[in-house]
Formats: C-alpha cells, structure tokens, sequence
C-alpha cells in the first residue's frame, strides 16, 4: 500500500542528509514536518480503517460459527426424528459454513498482522515527528552557523593568496621610487636657483665695466684676474720710472 512505502521512507529518511542537499534547509525541514505530519493523519485514517475491517472480519467469523453450529444442532434434530434426508441438508449447510468460517479466520489473521504493522509504523513516524520537532531548533541553529562558516570560508578564499613579504617588498620599491622622483625635482630645483644666481653675478660684473667706460675710470679687474707680476725672479713689482725733478739738475 502507498501509506507503507510512504511511512517506510520517511522512518527511514536521513534528516542531516536531506538538510545538506536542500537550497534552504530550514524550509526544507519545515516542508519534512508538515509532510510527516499529513501522513501521520493519512495513517491513523487507514489504520482505523483496517481496525474496521478487522471488527467486520471477526464479526464475520463468528457469525458463521454460530451458523455452523446451529445447522449441526439441527441435524442432530433431523436424525433423532428419523429424517436423514433433512439430516443431510443440514449438514451440507453447516460444512459450507465451516469452509466460510476457515476463510475468514485466515482474512482475519492476515488483517490483524496488517494492522499491528500499521500500527508499528505510525507509532515510528508519530516518534519520529516528536524528535524532529523537538531538535528542530537545535538543527536549525546548526545549519545556521555552518552557513555562516561556509560563507566566511568563501570570502578568506576569494582574496589572492599573496606572500605578505612579496607583498611589502613591492610597497618598498614604490616607495623607494615616490623617494627618487621626489629627490630629482628637487635637485632640479636647486640647479635652477644656482644658475640664476651665477647669472646675477655675471650681470653685476658687466654693469661695472661698463660704468668704468663711461667715466674714463680704469677698468675694474674681474675677480678671476690677479695683478702682474715683475719680471725676472722673486715677486718683487716692477715700480713705475719716476720723472727727473728740475731742481735735481746741476747747476
């Protein structure tokens, strides 16, 4: 029957597995309860209907015991009273009932082991739902944190596996070369201030000369150049030739 193979499979069932292949457990095991729940009343309908059956088989059985019973007191009768044909009809009828009492006591053996098995399974199922639903909270919550943990895996692997040294060894040379760039505008810096400061000097020594030559003045000796030297050895200056005076002439 399908109510067996559905409680069967249900008894059966490894939660944790199902919850693992399921997009969304908490629904998924939701849905599982509200399954065994439905089947659960499903089971109790048709167990009490097989009970049913099982009251109607007995009451069968003893009803045609009790004919057979009253056809064999009735042939008893028939013969005392000397009427062997009406002796045989009825016990022709009290062997039919027999045979049908020997039916449904099989029948209702059969339906008896029928509806113990029902039973058995729907008290498995009725225990089952019972720790479902009591550790439904407990496995929610578990399914939770190792969603939580899967996610947080996830996103520590999403990120590059990068050696950290490498990594500080690459910031050091950019660094190194923001430090060398740095250093190269300010020498050009530097340089530009010392060539106009050079140029300022080399100005200032032009202006010079030129107002000597305005005035008649002698020319003003550039630094670079150093007063002549006396021929001859040592350092000793040549003296301009002094003019002979008229009053040192002999009279």
């Amino acid at each position: 029957m399908g109510i067996i193979d559905r409680l069967g499979r249900l008894i059966s069932a490894n939660l944790n597995d199902v919850m693992d292949r399921a997009e969304d457990p908490e629904k998924m095991l939701d849905q599982i309860l509200r399954d065994m729940q439905a089947n659960m009343t499903s089971g109790r309908a048709q167990v009490a209907a097989m009970i049913a059956q099982e009251k109607e088989l007995e009451a069968d059985l003893e009803e045609t015991r009790q004919l057979a019973m009253e056809w064999a007191q009735k042939a008893q009768r028939a013969v005392q009273a000397g009427k062997d044909d009406l002796a045989r009809e009825a016990l022709r009828r009290k062997r039919d009932n027999d045979e049908n009492a020997q039916v449904y006591a099989q029948q209702l053996q059969a339906q008896q082991g029928m509806v113990e098995k029902l039973k058995t399974q729907l008290r498995q199922l009725e225990s089952k739902y019972q720790a479902t639903l009591s550790q439904r909270d407990a496995m929610i919550a578990r399914q939770r944190r190792a969603r939580a943990q899967q996610q947080v895996s996830q996103s520590v692997a999403s990120f590059s596996p990068l050696d950290p040294t490498t990594e500080l060894n690459r910031m050091e040379r950019r660094i190194r070369g923001a430090e060398a760039r740095a250093a190269a505008v300010t020498e050009l810096e530097d340089e530009s201030f010392d060539a106009q400061f050079r140029e300022l000097d080399m100005d200032a020594d032009i202006e010079a000369e030129l107002e000597a030559l305005r005035t008649g003045a002698a020319p003003v000796a550039l630094p670079a150049e150093r007063p002549a030297t006396a021929l001859g050895t040592g350092d000793a200056t040549v003296t301009p030739e002094q003019p002979v005076s008229e009053s040192s002439s002999p009279t």
